[in-house]
């Protein structure tokens, strides 16, 4: 029989090896003012006492994005946030067990949200800073990890994710706290201000925080704003090392 013969009767999906399909989460927070990555430590073969992006198996009946909360709540307990796909993964080494296609997701939440848990295919779930993260991750998690933070920040050129951190009210300066510990790098305060407030997604409460010096005026995110107009070139706000170092030395 021919392809071109082929019918829904008589189509035999047993013709072609079927890989499997896995989903990986890689959820960011910030904790005591850093940016962390949520990992499990595996409890069985492949890769056993590896730390690995929390994911699993999809199954049959389910859609991607089901699979992939259906794993990241059965792996960690985390629940009831925004997921964004990131990439496939598909390099046909990658996985020792079979022929696997890993479809991967990121989120940025609230760690403070969100209460974790350990699974029966793990012996630990831990939140890690970026920076000092176990390596190497199980399988190619690492690329996933890797991949995942280059997004993360390109997506605070364009979009309000930053905003998911903050709580009702808020300081400039937090905000501006929030963006250094995900792009990695000091801001010029000035040109943050000004950047940001040109974009309109603040809105003043009239409120003040008491403090040391000046009370600090507060803010909240105005949501009516979305993402469409919002557009936020931080590097032209980024303090370049040596000209910082000259500002340092000469206010000494």
């Amino acid at each position: 029989m021919t392809d071109a013969e082929e019918t829904a009767e008589t189509y035999d999906p047993s013709r072609y090896e079927r890989p499997s399909v896995t989903v990986d989460v890689v959820i960011f927070t910030l904790i005591d003012r850093e940016l962390h990555v949520l990992l499990v430590r595996r409890k069985r073969w492949p890769y056993e006492g590896y730390w690995a992006i929390p994911g699993g198996f999809v199954q049959m009946h389910e859609s991607l994005e089901d699979a992939a909360r259906r794993e990241l709540e059965e792996e960690t307990g985390v629940r009831d946030i925004y997921i964004e796909q990131l990439y496939t993964f598909g390099d046909p080494n990658r996985d020792p067990r079979t022929r696997v296609i890993s479809v991967a997701y990121f989120a940025l939440v609230r760690a403070d949200r969100q209460r974790l848990r350990v699974s029966e295919e793990s012996i630990d779930v831990r939140w890690f800073p970026v920076r000092a993260a176990p390596s190497p991750l199980a399988f190619d998690h690492d690329r996933i990890l890797a991949m995942a933070l280059v997004r993360l920040r390109s997506k605070l050129e364009y979009t309000t994710l930053a905003f998911e951190l903050l709580p009702e009210v808020f300081s400039i300066l937090e905000l501006k706290h929030i963006y250094e510990q995900i792009f990695g790098e000091k801001l010029d305060k000035g040109n943050f201000y000004r950047k940001i407030k040109d974009a309109g997604v603040l809105e003043e409460t009239g409120l003040l925080r008491e403090g040391r010096g000046r009370p600090t005026r507060l803010y909240r995110f105005r949501r009516d704003r979305g993402d469409g107009q919002f557009v936020f070139r931080w590097r032209e706000a980024r303090i370049d090392a040596g000209e910082s170092h000259e500002r340092d030395l000469s206010s000494s």
